[in-house]
């Protein structure tokens, strides 16, 4: 009985040693396979964190299992041709304790089994720097992948990213414009087109320098069409309302000149890139300005208030001032045209150089009458400039002063030397006189006609 439990002791020891010998060849040959795969979960961790909302989870931690079963498979097929049989285990033991071959000879029964010890040494003991640092390196790595700071790129329930400022405004110009069906639908359609091209590209591109740059370039062509179409109705609106209002008391220069207004205005906006829409632009394509009498007040007058409707809605789409707000400055030289002086044909001067009594407006010119001109005949007055006064400019700003301005005007006194002076001795007189006496001294030698001609200017 107490053989056999020799036997089973011993037995037992050399099944450990075989197993941590197993254990340990093992575990070296999975060191280089773990580091690989950490380094592989540690981007995948990255990915995932990167693309959380639409990251596969489920597949990928199924695939992660798996490749980290395959390789665990791998490191044990190739440590299995190293691995310790029990027998083998029996050997390294009695080698290291010096049995001399007695647990040989016993497993095979040809000597009883030596006395069972309470430790056994089989030789060898762990290298832990070569076992800890493979899988210490790789937890570093899962490690490091889970807290560098990465924000997620796709989210499905966030908002969707802002719209450059440029590209808003331009589209809601074109939103107002199609909303108040001002202008033709076809520009309308083709620079939608432009916008949703932009807007196509790659949201991380939005705030590109050459997309910002090309919806600018695009915003600033629309605004500059709006513009220019905007100020071609009110040209033509006013040219019609001179025409019908004040046709009678025009000179046949003036009249020339406001139909070729109406014409010029009327083919910048057939040929335009921007045009109006195509029922206003039919309305005034059939008017005649030199018939304008074969429409009643009325329709004029409807026509008239419908182009000025356009213009302000233009003008609004259009983020310029509203009406009143500089209305017409620079440009609108039709209004200035009909007011100088008040009225064509009011008032008839009976003497030269005077309109009629209570009138207000210019003559109409004569031999026995006023001269027929209005005062301010090529604008509004401006006030008067005040032309030759001298007028003196302060300026308190003196950093940008050049040398020789005047900086300061001050009331002073001469600096009299006043110490007392002693008796000098006199000099020769050194004064050469002045006028014809210096003549004759610096220049004895001048020829008689010269001399002439000096002493009469000298008289």
């Amino acid at each position: 009985m107490a053989g056999e439990n020799t036997e089973s002791n011993w037995l037992r020891m050399a099944k450990t040693t075989a197993r941590r010998f197993n254990w340990a060849w093992f575990l070296d040959k999975l060191s280089l396979p773990l580091l690989i795969a950490g380094l592989l979960g540690a981007c995948l961790i990255m990915l995932a964190r990167r693309e959380w909302t639409i990251f596969p989870w489920a597949p990928s931690l199924a695939i992660a299992a798996g490749v980290l079963a395959i390789v665990a498979l791998i490191a044990w097929l190739i440590a299995r041709r190293h691995f310790t049989t029990q027998d083998t285990a029996l050997v390294r033991l009695e080698a290291a304790m010096k049995l001399n071959n007695s647990l040989t000879a016993a497993r095979h029964g040809i000597a009883p089994w030596p006395k069972a010890v309470t430790e056994s040494s089989d030789g060898t003991s762990w290298n832990w720097p070569r076992l800890l640092v493979p899988p210490l390196a790789t937890l570093f790595l899962l490690s490091l992948a889970f807290l560098l700071p990465i924000s997620a790129k796709n989210d499905p329930n966030a908002a969707p990213p802002e719209e450059p400022a440029n590209r808003q405004s331009l589209q809601a110009s074109i939103d107002e414009l199609r909303k108040n069906e001002v202008i033709d639908e076809e520009y309308l359609d083709e620079i939608e087109e432009k916008v949703k091209e932009l807007r196509e590209q790659p949201k991380e591109e939005w705030f590109d320098h050459s997309a910002l740059e090309a919806t600018d370039s695009l915003k600033e062509a629309h605004e500059q069409q709006l513009k220019e179409l905007e100020r071609d109705v009110r040209k033509a609106e006013r040219a019609l309302n001179a025409l019908q209002n004040h046709s009678q008391g025009m000179t046949p220069e003036t009249r020339e000149r406001l139909l070729d207004e109406f014409d010029q205005s009327l083919e910048k906006m057939n040929n335009g890139a921007m045009k109006p829409n195509k029922e206003l632009l039919k309305q005034l394509g059939d008017i005649d300005p030199n018939q304008l009498g074969n429409l009643t007040p009325e329709q004029l007058d409807q026509l008239r208030q419908n182009m000025r409707e356009q213009a302000q809605k233009m003008q609004g789409a259009g983020g310029q001032p509203q009406p009143g707000e500089g209305e017409g400055e620079g440009d609108e030289w039709l209004d200035e045209l009909m007011q100088e002086g008040g009225q064509p044909g009011q008032g008839q001067g009976n003497e030269p150089g005077q309109n009629g009594p209570g009138q207000n407006g210019p003559g109409q010119g004569g031999i026995n009458r006023g001269p027929g001109t209005a005062p301010g005949v090529l604008g509004q007055e401006g006030e008067e400039l005040g032309i030759g006064g001298l007028e003196g400019l302060e300026s308190r700003d003196l950093s940008n002063t050049l040398p020789g301005d005047l900086l300061e005007l001050q009331d002073g006194e001469h600096n009299v030397d006043k110490s007392k002076v002693g008796v000098r001795e006199g000099g020769a007189v050194e004064d050469l006189g002045e006028g014809g006496e210096l003549i004759w001294k610096i220049a004895p030698d001048l020829h008689p006609n010269e001399k002439k001609a000096l002493r009469e200017f000298f008289k």
